[in-house]
């Protein structure tokens, strides 16, 4: 069952392909719903591919493939289409969507730091992001440079509370302190392992860590 807005949104991207063969930009798709902003975009284009509805052709920010449609569009297709703007058409634009994800603040890739709140946003391609829920953090410390991490990285977060030994992590540790290191689950204990020969693995009861998000790629700013 699509919400209504997904539902709109799937068949605006259905009738631009239609008419055109091109994928609408999210900031179309935007306006066309009557979003705020891109990112509410970014959550309904996951919701379907999540469902099955849609899929992304890889290496294309725009490219969008509606794989099938819902089973009532015919019922209610006129009149969810009747409430959808049509940008008009215009030439093919750069697959260079852009939205805004939260940026959560400091993290340590070093000693576990105090954990910041919501302060302001990143603007990311939405290239980067697949589906799911996403939030940046500014990367503290040497700890994992040797898996590519740097200090004043931002770290891409998808949002997940469990992860396989092996991923790379956020991992709140005693409700506070946030780091990024590889999880390992070691009995009944957790360990957190840097990559840096320099720095000791940090090994916590079970119930001391919850995983707050898994590494999903990296910005780096060159000054």
């Amino acid at each position: 069952m699509l919400t209504a807005k997904q539902h709109e949104l799937l068949l605006f991207i259905n009738r631009r392909l239609e008419d055109s063969g091109i994928s609408p930009s999210f900031e179309e798709m935007k306006e066309a719903l009557d979003l705020k902003s891109k990112s509410g975009v970014h959550r309904l284009i996951s919701a379907l591919e999540e469902r099955g509805f849609i899929r992304r052709l890889p290496n294309r920010a725009r490219a969008l493939e509606v794989v099938k449609m819902p089973e009532d569009v015919g019922a209610r297709g006129a009149d969810t289409v009747a409430k959808v703007t049509t940008p008009p058409a215009s030439n093919p634009e750069p697959a260079n969507d852009v939205i805004e994800i939260p940026l959560h603040g400091r993290i340590a890739a070093g000693v576990p730091i105090e954990a910041l709140e919501d302060s302001q946003t990143l603007p990311v391609p939405a290239a980067l992001l697949g589906s799911g829920e996403h939030y940046a953090l500014e990367v503290s410390g040497d700890s994992m440079v040797e898996a590519g991490i740097f200090d004043g990285d931002f770290a891409l977060v998808k949002k997940a509370d469990t992860a396989r030994d092996g991923d790379i992590v956020v991992a709140l540790v005693n409700d506070e302190e946030a780091t990024l290191k590889y999880l390992f689950h070691d009995g009944s204990r957790i360990r957190l392992d840097p990559a840096n020969a320099s720095y000791d693995p940090q090994v916590y009861e079970g119930k001391q860590v919850k995983v707050q998000g898994k590494l999903a790629g990296l910005l780096r700013r060159y000054h």
